[in-house]
C-alpha cells in the first residue's frame, strides 16, 4: 500500500518511513493524486499564511476516488475535524479537541519554523502544546490548577510566531518555574503525528471510486486544472477542435441530465470499454494513467460520454418534433458538401 504524508515540523521525517512531501498547500493533494496515485494519504502539516491552505474541495476529491485520507496534529486535525462525516479519518487528541469543539481556532495548532532545508525545525510552540502540557503537569501535581489555567491563558494572548517556551513560562511564579524543570514536557503534535501515521500504515482496502453528488462547480474543476498542460495543449494546431468537441460533449450531457436522464450502470461500462477500445488500452488502471484521472473522475467521464450517447441516441424525444438518424445524415453531409456527389 502507497501511503504519502504531508509533514513539516510536526515531526522529524526520519520517523516517518513512507513518501513525504512537505506542508499541505491548496492544490498539493491533486497533484498527489494525479502524479503519486497513492492509496492512503497522512495529512499532517500544512501551510496557514504564506500560501492558501490545503482545499477541502482536494481531500474529497481524494476520498470520492477511493484514497484513505487520515488527518491530524496539526492542520490535518483541523480538517479531520471538518470532514470527519465525510469520510476522512481524524486521528489523536488535537482532532478530538477541534471535533469536540474544546478549541476551535485554527491558530491553536500554528507555529514559526524553519524551512525544507533545515528539515522545517519548530521555532515556537503552537497553543495546543502548551495546553497538553499544562494539563498534564496539573495532572503530575507540578503546577496547581489556578497555575495551569493562566499559563494557557497568557499563551494564548501571545503571537504565534512570539510564542516560545521561555516567553510562556513567564506566567508562572518562581516557584512554579522550579517545580516545572523536573517536569517532562510532551508534544502533543509529535504524538498525534506518529499516531496519524500508525492508522494510514495499517493494511486496509480502498473502497470504490465513487463521484459525489452534486459535482464539484465548475470553478472547482478549472482550479484542478494543470496549468502547464492547458498551456501545451492551447499550442496544439488543433487545439480549437479540441475546445469545441469537449463543449459539445459537455453542454449534450448537461443538457439530458437536465432532461432528467440517468444512464444505467451497464451504458456507462459500455462507454468505458469504447472508450478503452478507442485508446487501445485494456483495463481501467491503464485508462486513469493514460489519461491522468483519478477512478472516481473516470466514473464521472463515463457517465458523460453514456448520456451523450443518451441525447443521441433518443434525440426524436429529446425535443419536440425532434430530428431523427436519417435527417441528421443529410445535414451533416450538405454542411460537409458530401450531399448529392453521386449526381456529378
Amino acid at each position: 500500500m502507497k501511503l504519502v504524508a504531508f509533514l513539516g515540523p510536526s515531526l522529524p521525517a526520519s520517523e516517518a518511513h513512507c513518501t513525504l512531501l512537505p506542508p499541505a498547500q491548496k492544490g498539493d493533494v491533486w497533484r498527489a493524486l494525479d502524479r503519486l496515485r497513492p492509496d492512503s494519504i497522512a495529512l499532517i502539516d500544512g501551510v496557514f499564511e504564506s500560501a492558501p491552505s490545503v482545499w477541502h474541495h482536494e481531500i474529497l476529491d481524494a476520498l470520492d476516488a477511493g484514497v484513505l485520507v487520515y488527518g491530524g496534529a496539526s492542520m490535518g486535525a483541523v480538517r479531520a475535524a471538518e470532514l470527519h462525516s465525510r469520510g476522512m479519518r481524524g486521528v489523536g487528541r488535537v482532532f478530538e479537541w477541534y471535533r469536540d469543539g474544546r478549541i476551535t481556532d485554527d491558530s491553536e495548532v500554528a507555529l514559526l519554523h524553519a524551512d525544507a532545508e533545515h528539515g522545517f525545525r519548530p521555532l515556537t510552540v503552537p497553543l495546543v502544546n502548551v495546553r497538553w502540557a499544562a494539563e498534564c503537569a496539573e495532572r503530575a501535581g507540578i503546577l496547581r490548577p489556578a497555575e495551569a489555567r493562566a499559563l494557557v491563558a497568557s499563551s494564548a494572548r501571545i503571537f504565534y510566531q512570539e510564542r516560545t517556551w521561555p516567553r510562556v513560562l513567564e506566567a508562572l511564579s518562581a516557584a512554579a518555574r522550579m517545580r516545572w524543570e523536573r517536569f517532562e514536557v510532551p508534544d502533543v503534535k509529535a504524538d498525534d503525528a506518529r499516531q496519524t501515521l500508525r492508522a494510514a500504515k495499517k493494511p486496509r482496502s480502498r473502497w470504490p471510486a465513487t463521484p459525489r453528488q452534486p459535482a464539484p462547480s465548475s470553478w472547482v474543476r478549472r482550479a484542478r486544472l494543470d496549468e502547464a498542460e492547458l498551456a501545451r495543449l492551447r499550442g496544439r494546431p488543433d487545439a480549437r477542435e479540441l475546445v469545441e468537441a469537449g463543449l459539445r460533449r459537455a453542454l449534450l450531457a448537461g443538457w439530458a441530465r437536465e432532461c432528467g436522464l440517468q444512464p444505467l450502470a451497464g451504458e456507462v461500462r459500455a462507454a468505458e470499454r469504447s472508450w478503452r477500445e478507442r485508446l487501445g488500452v485494456r483495463t481501467r488502471a491503464e485508462l486513469c494513467v493514460r489519461t491522468g484521472l483519478t477512478g472516481s473522475d473516470l466514473v464521472r467521464a463515463c457517465e458523460e460520454l453514456a448520456l451523450e450517447r443518451l441525447a443521441i441516441d433518443h434525440a426524436p424525444r429529446m425535443i419536440a418534433d425532434g430530428p431523427g438518424p436519417d435527417e441528421a445524415l443529410a445535414v451533416e453531409a450538405r454542411l460537409r458538401g458530401l450531399w448529392g456527389r453521386r449526381r456529378h
